[in-house]
């Protein structure tokens, strides 16, 4: 048998491939990013231009008052109910003086309450204001046959009760009882009668209020339009109008900027095969639509997440996102365009219907799969944030001017423009020989009537147990 193996000190009789590659064009790939996403949003939300800069939403005149949540503060076991935010209240919504919310927020008294006990009875009276300081409890009501239903879900910040407290001698209509252990500050009919005597300029406000309740309105809140119908012969036709509000919200603009800087030496020897002007401002450009979609949901003035109606926001049933749920958040609109929610947030109601045993519809977005929920596709979006306990939220929209949507806005044909409303300007060379590129993207959001927009709040989406 003859040794056919090669000693370790054999000469090399051919090029090695090491030095072969000195001679070979090496194929490169244009340069990668992590953390571009789909960007789903910006891609179907319908945009408006806005040539002056700033856009207002012009809107019926709307009679019912605010109905926002209530803040508290706590120190040790002791809650108490900040002042301010007493205005969240439809009574006092509009009442500016520091001293007499002051004076009232000391008048609530703390009640602590174990689950499962009943926070007001239905029928009982309506003598006292409640206002929800932490936990969660269940409205109820009473079925055709005397069976309950749950009506709501109230959750830290909820509060009712003062409307009864205007109309005297109204009982409670619904049960609250609470799921888990609750703190309430509960504000009594003597207590607050006490308060409007001390204080004229209060007297004068829930007078006002009262008279504001008075108002025709229809179920929106807004001025009712007065109208016959299914009459006969010649009867006198009932007059009305259309009133409007006197101060209605304006968007301006926002925008997102940054500076590139690039070498000219670079720029003019080192561009084959790529030219790394382009590739750079291709780079920052993906940067600079991922920070416009976040500020677009999360910018504390227009952001969709911090501006849905108080009356649009809903918490789960029972922490996970459930098919009941989103049937609740579809049911406050029409014409429901999309959800929005966090890929990890998909997932968990994708685990919710598994354990029920059934899979949610699939539907083909521009070419994408995904799934849906009563024919309404669950776009995912990871801008939208999880707390550090493992919470999200899922919005709902109609999108559109049309249907009286949501819309983004935008301003095209700006000065050096290389995308709709986003420019790269030349802004010079320094004494360094760096060249510079001010990159800007102008863009904003807005709601053009409340229930466009709906937000499913508190949304657990760690795994169960």
């Amino acid at each position: 048998m003859t040794d056919v193996s090669t000693p370790r000190d054999h000469a090399q009789t051919s090029l090695a491939v090491a030095a072969a590659r000195n001679l070979a064009t090496t194929t490169k790939s244009a340069p990668q990013m992590a953390g571009i996403s789909p960007r789903w949003l910006l891609r179907l939300l319908p945009w408006v231009d806005v040539p002056g800069g700033t856009y207002r939403v012009n809107r019926r005149l709307t009679y019912a008052v605010g109905d926002g949540r209530v803040g508290f503060t706590s120190v040790g076991p002791r809650v108490q109910v900040i002042p301010r935010e007493l205005t969240e209240l439809p009574l006092l919504r509009g009442f500016e003086d520091d001293a007499v919310l002051g004076a009232l927020a000391d008048r609530f008294v703390q009640r602590e309450v174990a689950a499962g006990e009943v926070i007001v009875a239905a029928g009982a009276p309506a003598d006292q204001v409640v206002l929800l300081a932490h936990g969660k409890a269940h409205k109820l009501g009473v079925g055709k046959y005397d069976d309950s239903l749950i009506l709501g879900v109230l959750v830290d910040g909820d509060h009712f009760g003062d409307d009864g407290l205007v109309a005297r001698g109204d009982v409670w209509p619904f049960t609250v009882k609470a799921i888990t252990r609750c703190i309430v500050l509960t504000l009594s009919e003597q207590a607050l009668t006490r308060a409007i005597a001390d204080s004229p300029a209060l007297q004068a406000h829930v007078e006002a209020y009262a008279r504001l309740r008075a108002q025709p309105q229809d179920k929106n809140g807004q001025q009712a339009i007065a109208m016959a119908a299914g009459h006969k012969g010649e009867v006198t036709l009932p007059t009305s109008f259309v009133d409007y509000e006197l101060k209605p919200r304006e968007y301006e603009l926002s925008l997102v900027q940054t500076i590139l800087r690039v070498h000219t030496r670079v720029a003019d020897i080192y561009n084959e095969p790529m030219d790394q002007t382009r590739e750079q401002l291709r780079l920052t450009i993906e940067a600079v639509r991922e920070q416009q979609e976040h500020e677009i949901l999360n910018n504390r003035e227009f952001g969709l997440l911090h501006n849905v109606d108080l009356k649009q926001r809903i918490p789960t049933r029972s922490g996970p996102p459930t098919p009941e749920d989103l049937d609740e958040l579809l049911c406050r609109r029409r014409s429901t365009r999309l959800f929005l929610a966090h890929p990890r947030t998909i997932a968990a109601f994708a685990r919710e219907c598994t354990r029920r045993g059934f899979y949610p519809q699939t539907l083909h977005l521009e070419g994408s799969a995904m799934i849906a929920w009563r024919g309404v596709p669950i776009v995912p979006s990871d801008k939208i944030p999880i707390t550090p306990e493992g919470t999200s939220s899922i919005l709902a929209m109609r999108t559109g001017a049309d249907s009286q949507g949501v819309i983004g806005l935008h301003q095209t044909g700006i000065p050096d423009e290389v995308e709709p409303s986003l420019s790269v300007r030349s802004i010079g060379v320094d004494d360094r020989a760096i060249h510079e590129y001010l990159v800007t993207a102008y863009f904003s959001a807005a709601v053009l009537v409340p229930d466009a927009l709906g937000m499913l709040e508190d949304v657990a989406i760690g795994r169960q147990e």
